[in-house]
């Protein structure tokens, strides 16, 4: 039988993991101090404070907003190591600064606890069909005892490096759909200007070496459709960006390209709203 797994985090992505879980013949618990969270769950997973959830659980799932809420509630006041609990498995599958998780990691280890980051893709409905992306990272023995969990949740897992890299590889994945997003709006509006349908421009990009994700899921999907309803927002992505371009700074790595990127992405966000899909940066 499965062990008893502890969602930490009940938004959109951490619902529908414990759901996936669950229907996978996982005991879950919840954590989300929402007052509507229980509502997002049902009666199928009951939702519990942070102490009751680390003491019961042997196995818990991180999907919080990033790093500062992913320190609290694993070395903070009340949390997992406050709470001298003995080994617990932690699956953090949020976005988050990667050298922040390396030091997670560290403090996990050392007080005998598994730690792996494993941030995932693939929106609301990979996370309620179970079909996500996960980009792992963590130590050999962690990322084997995550293995089980990690199979029910995501369709594709790749092992990536040690701690933070999986944190690393989510972010950059992100930086890269940005700026293809980014470009494909350009596009779409010189076509625009010229007279060209824009839906026989995709499609002959997608024929040829300038396609890419972008253009054969998310410009037929959400732009040209007009539905922009991913469940990603442009709040999320001008985070993500902004973030990935300061840990380049930090780490000494010159990256213009994805500074100016991060540039555009907080004036469009400034511009069209936060909570706006983030596919309206490719709007003609």
């Amino acid at each position: 039988m499965p062990a008893t797994v502890a969602v930490l985090g009940l938004g959109t992505m951490g619902t529908g993991i414990a759901h996936t879980l669950a229907t996978a013949g996982y005991e879950v618990m919840g954590v989300d101090p929402a007052p509507e969270a229980r509502d997002r769950t049902g009666d199928a997973i009951p939702v519990v404070d942070l102490d009751h959830a680390v003491r019961r659980c042997a196995t818990l799932i991180l999907s919080l907003p990033g790093s500062p809420q992913v320190e609290d509630v694993l070395l903070g006041p009340g949390g997992l190591l406050a709470s001298a609990t003995e080994h617990r498995l932690v699956v953090d599958t949020s976005t988050c600064d990667p050298l922040s998780t390396t030091k997670v990691a560290e403090s996990l280890t050392s007080r005998g606890h598994s730690y792996v980051d494993a941030p995932v893709s693939g929106g609301a409905q990979g996370a309620a069909n179970g079909t996500l992306t996960a980009f792992v990272g963590g130590h050999d023995d962690a990322v084997a005892e995550a293995d089980d969990v990690l199979g029910v949740i995501a369709r594709h897992v790749t092992r990536v490096g040690g701690p933070g890299a999986g944190h690393l590889a989510k972010l950059v994945n992100n930086m890269l759909c940005a700026t293809h997003l980014q470009i494909a709006g350009e596009v779409l509006r010189l076509g625009q200007a010229a007279g060209v349908d824009a839906g026989r421009l995709v499609d002959a990009v997608n024929t040829a070496s300038g396609r890419s994700a972008v253009t054969e899921v998310n410009l037929p999907r959400w732009v040209l459709s007009q539905s922009f309803d991913s469940g990603f927002t442009l709040g999320l992505m001008a985070r993500d960006v902004a973030l990935t371009a300061d840990i380049a700074h930090a780490l000494g790595v010159e990256t213009p390209l994805a500074e100016d990127v991060a540039r555009a992405w907080q004036e469009t966000r400034d511009r069209l709203g936060a909570a706006e899909d983030f596919n309206r940066m490719a709007q003609p």
